[in-house]
């Protein structure tokens, strides 16, 4: 049991000895974390625009903004170039085009598919907070193992706590600038992370929106030809004669 007992108390030496190299690895991993979801939002918003441009590319007066404007910008316009041809009755011809390249936008949807990526973005935020309370874990273990009695001599040494006090010192610096510096990386990015799912959900509202009224339109355009051509016809000449 006392062999036990002093494994135990090395090993949260040793962890608390670690503790600040441990929340630095942490610290690094998370950074990058956030550089792979800027990189995926960055694919994902060139993916959605380059969509918008070919699905509105037959259609008369499309916006097209400067190339230094940012994406959501220009996605913003491809989708207000769509409601103003959704919005007026008139645009026959820009109608007949985004109807005929509706199947484009079908078949390159896996872009709007955000729940991963929101997910992702989620963790990764929330654990920030994990840092402070990381770097008060450690200075825990490190002034717990500093007023471990000696099993010996039933004393402490001030030596010792003194010691184990610098490590909690360091502990609880890394975890709070750690902390900070990940608050500052999220304020960054949280904007451009909030933008592309505000695009995704209004490029999902327009999608639905256009097929719902092109293929509507199309349907009744098609009852009334049918009903034309019925009427076109000529009657027979026993039903005329009766």
């Amino acid at each position: 049991m006392a062999f036990a007992e002093v494994d135990f108390d090395a090993l949260i030496g040793q962890v608390s000895g670690l503790s600040t190299l441990i929340i630095v690895a942490a610290f690094a991993v998370h950074g990058f974390v956030f550089l792979l979801l800027w990189v995926w939002a960055r694919r994902d918003l060139r993916a959605i625009a380059s969509s918008l441009f070919d699905f509105t590319r037959r259609i008369k007066n499309q916006s097209l903004l400067d190339s230094h404007a940012p994406l959501s910008d220009q996605i913003d316009a491809f989708l207000a170039d769509v409601n103003d041809v959704l919005d007026d009755p008139s645009r026959q011809e820009d109608r007949a085009a985004l109807l005929e390249r509706m199947n484009l936008l079908d078949e390159k949807r896996r872009y709007l598919n955000s729940m991963f990526f929101a997910t992702v973005y989620n963790i990764t935020r929330t654990m920030v907070e994990a840092y402070p309370l990381a770097g008060v874990l450690g200075t825990i273990l490190a002034i717990g193992a500093a007023l471990e009695v000696d099993a010996a001599n039933q004393a402490v040494s001030v030596s010792s706590i003194v010691g184990r006090f610098g490590e909690a010192i360091w502990s609880t610096f890394a975890g709070l600038t750690a902390a900070i510096l990940l608050m500052f990386v999220n304020s960054m990015f949280e904007t451009g992370f909030e933008r592309l799912s505000e695009n995704r959900r209004h490029v999902r509202e327009t999608i639905a929106r256009a097929k719902r009224e092109l293929s509507l339109h199309t349907s009744t355009e098609r009852k009334s030809s049918a009903a034309g051509n019925r009427a076109s016809q000529p009657v027979p000449a026993e039903e005329g004669a009766s």
